[in-house]
């Protein structure tokens, strides 16, 4: 760095991971060799998104700017050869969205610091990134705790002459969760025909949309679960359940350029079938009422957020009469050859303030602090010393992604509101217009 040993950009307390509104404070250490002129030292403040139709590549095709702060520490002077130390602070907005990384477009944030030097002398450069949670309240969302429904009716033919009718309802016991808790899932297949259905399949999807010029989407299965066909002329139920992994959350509030849906899709291969369930990943859970009295609340009177009970899928998925059978399941992505899902320790879930872990999850070997799930299978620490870069993981729960296989005309599934407005809930009857 010729006259300069280090040029570097610290955070107070070491903190990375902030939220709107919050202050960003920290210092700019210089130390020199020897001295070295000055026109100014500055400090900027920026936040801003990027999309592209290509994948990862980083000329934008559209940007947007959420802020850009610029303090200026010192004024034209000389730096005396040694270490000098520059305090700096800045008011994030309200309305910044949560920092994200995907393959087409990045919501990023970073601190610069530039010491501006006479006319034919180098400007020196340094940058330390940072990262916002804007929180998404689960509650605010509207019928949140309701469950996400779905039903549809396939006649279809089958040994050329003849035709049959099947109908499938799949229902989840609400519309939102935050990472860590269990998507409980109930299927109905009423198969009348003289011909055995093919498996069903149970998806959890992610559907993030780069609104480029021709917008991209970006569709990964998270976890998928597979269950047997329904014998011809039979009715059959299945139950399976679905552990919500680190993910960002839906939405991204506060940014036009990227937004992000989840789905819990349900399919048949033979005769091709298939609904959608619209849910929401938040960073704070559902507060759901009890229906009836819960006689141990736990500790200090409060009443743990837990879904509801099997009875209330039942009353949604009843009215299809009697069930003769239940579907059994074959595989499950988020389980080993023994059954079990993985262990997962607590700190690999995206941090929610306020809500511990219960003693039965907690180590005591495990001091590592929260970790915030900036992209799919990329998490960052909130508070670290070195660099703050996200570090891909292996998590368990999440299936790879499987690019080879990604199309840009691959039909996305409706949004949240486009299914809720639809007539039928089914997933061929909801296509996006052109």
């Amino acid at each position: 760095m010729g006259k300069l040993k280090e040029f570097d950009i610290t955070f107070t307390n070491n903190k990375v991971v902030y939220s709107p509104g919050e202050s960003i404070s920290g210092s700019v250490k210089i130390t020199t060799g020897t001295s070295l002129q000055y026109k100014a030292i500055k400090v900027n403040c920026l936040g801003s998104c990027g999309v592209s139709n290509k994948m990862n590549d980083m000329s934008w095709t559209l940007e947007e700017q959420y802020f850009s702060s610029t303090l200026s520490v010192a004024d034209k002077g000389i730096l005396a050869a040694g270490e000098h130390s520059f305090p700096f602070q800045f008011l994030i907005p309200v309305a910044a969205p949560t920092s994200f990384e995907g393959p087409f477009g990045k919501i990023v944030y970073r601190v610069r610091a530039v010491i501006d030097t006479p006319r034919f002398s180098k400007d020196y450069k340094a940058q330390r990134p940072f990262y916002l949670l804007n929180l998404l309240n689960l509650n605010q969302v509207p019928n949140i705790e309701q469950p996400s429904y779905a039903v549809t009716t396939k006649r279809f033919s089958y040994l050329l002459v003849k035709t049959g009718t099947l109908m499938m309802k799949a229902c989840s016991d609400q519309r939102g969760y935050t990472p860590g808790q269990i998507i409980r899932l109930a299927t109905e297949i009423h198969n009348k025909s003289g011909k055995d259905t093919g498996c069903v399949l149970a998806s959890l999807i992610q559907k993030v949309t780069y609104k480029t010029k021709r917008a991209v989407f970006d569709l990964r299965t998270i976890a998928e679960v597979e269950g047997a066909g329904v014998k011809a002329g039979k009715h059959a139920e299945w139950r399976e359940q679905i552990i919500v992994p680190p993910l960002p959350q839906s939405g991204l509030a506060g940014c036009s350029l990227i937004e992000i849906d989840y789905f819990i899709q349900v399919s048949l291969k033979s005769p091709e079938t298939v609904v959608t369930l619209p849910i929401y990943i938040g960073n704070i859970a559902v507060n759901l009422i009890p229906s009836r009295p819960i006689p141990n609340p736990g500790p200090e009177g409060v009443t743990p957020s837990a879904p509801p009970a099997e009875e209330d899928l039942e009353e949604v998925l009843g009215a299809g009469g009697s069930v003769n059978e239940e579907i059994p399941t074959k595989s499950h992505s988020q389980q080993d050859q023994s059954g079990q899902p993985p262990t997962m320790s607590p700190s690999a879930f995206s941090y929610t303030p306020g809500v511990d872990f219960p003693p039965s999850q907690r180590h005591a070997n495990d001091t590592s602090t929260p970790l915030f799930c900036v992209s799919t299978g990329a998490t960052i620490p909130f508070f670290t010393e070195g660099n703050a870069t996200p570090v891909p993981t292996s998590c368990p729960l999440i299936l790879p992604p499987e690019y080879s296989t990604w199309d840009f005309t691959h039909e996305p599934p409706p949004t949240y509101e486009e299914s809720c407005s639809s007539n039928n809930s089914s997933f061929n009857n909801s296509r996006p217009q052109e």
